[in-house]
């Protein structure tokens, strides 16, 4: 299965890892992916958010530190130079500012290990991609902080990988439950017209069975309507998936009601990977949690403790 997931991470020009958890083993799926590269290729890598760092600072449990090939190109803050062990030439300064200061590209001219902090938010995600690109990068990995789903969103990249485990809770149902629920938003459909901005939700189904929210979608805008008969048989558009903060109930409420979610931008998750390990001391059947996950996402479900290493 590798093999083929391999080239259909190859095959996105901007791809997004995104955890549910801490310890969900993001850094891990991206190193196996970073040892995988084609060495005839640039790959520009930067974060939503600290990563590499060889503690958790959450959980104070060890991290794989981030091992990146010579010729990469690292968007990270200024204050993490001195951490990247690789040999540097800052190819340019983006005017990014972080707490820990500017956002800087370099290329990596050996193997080494390094530490990012990037940019948080969309539009400086996509700038930096433009810089990686305009500097020679086939390729631009974001390395998603914990809780930042929304880079799921076409805006930032066109495929996802979805990094679920045991330390998002103790309940192994509701692990899978949760990221189930993730990846169904994460891929909903695009649509292929887009509704022009009216007078909200409910009076522009009623006058004409379709809808654009342009901020949030949510339970409390949507539960009433469904009540009232308001919402049936039509379409609601968002912009992107990380603007729906719908539970599973209510999904399958609209589903029932014929009413189609649909997203401006949308991201196809490329495979979701799991870890039965939880970094709080308990664990999952490696075997149970596997089947599992396959039977709730219709993508390639990877073990990263065992098919990864």
């Amino acid at each position: 299965m590798t093999d083929a997931l391999l080239q259909d991470l190859h095959g996105v020009k901007t791809m997004s890892i995104v955890g549910m958890c801490k310890n969900a083993g993001k850094t891990t799926v991206l190193n196996w992916f970073l040892r995988h590269s084609r060495r005839d290729s640039v790959l520009g890598l930067t974060s939503i958010g600290r990563d590499g760092e060889s503690t958790d600072v959450v959980t104070g449990t060890e991290k794989p530190s981030i091992y990146v090939p010579s010729g990469t190109l690292i968007a990270t803050a200024r204050d993490m130079l001195r951490l990247c062990d690789v040999t540097k030439e800052i190819v340019m300064t983006t005017g990014i500012p972080t707490p820990i200061g500017e956002v800087v590209i370099l290329r990596a001219r050996s193997d080494g290990y390094v530490q990012l902090a990037g940019p948080s938010i969309t539009t400086q995600l996509q700038t930096v991609s433009r810089h990686f690109f305009d500097l020679g990068a086939c390729q631009s990995v974001i390395d998603g902080a914990l809780g930042r789903k929304s880079l799921g969103a076409r805006a930032v990249a066109e495929g996802v990988i979805l990094c679920t485990g045991a330390s998002y809770n103790m309940s192994m149902e509701k692990v899978v439950a949760d990221t189930a629920h993730i990846y169904r938003l994460m891929n909903l459909p695009k649509a292929e017209t887009i509704p022009a901005a009216g007078e909200g939700l409910g009076e522009d189904f009623k006058k004409n069975g379709e809808a654009l929210v342009t901020g949030a979608l949510t339970d409390t805008m949507a539960v009433p309507l469904l009540k009232s008969g308001v919402l049936r048989r039509g379409r609601i558009v968002v912009l992107d998936p990380s603007r729906v903060l719908l539970t599973a109930d209510t999904l399958d409420k609209l589903a029932l009601r014929d009413v189609h979610l649909e997203t401006a931008q949308s991201a196809r998750t490329l495979c979701v990977t799991v870890n039965p390990v939880s970094a709080y001391g308990w664990r999952f059947d490696k075997d149970a949690f596997m089947a599992a996950m396959s039977e709730a996402v219709d993508a390639p479900v990877i073990n990263v403790k065992e098919e990864l290493a």
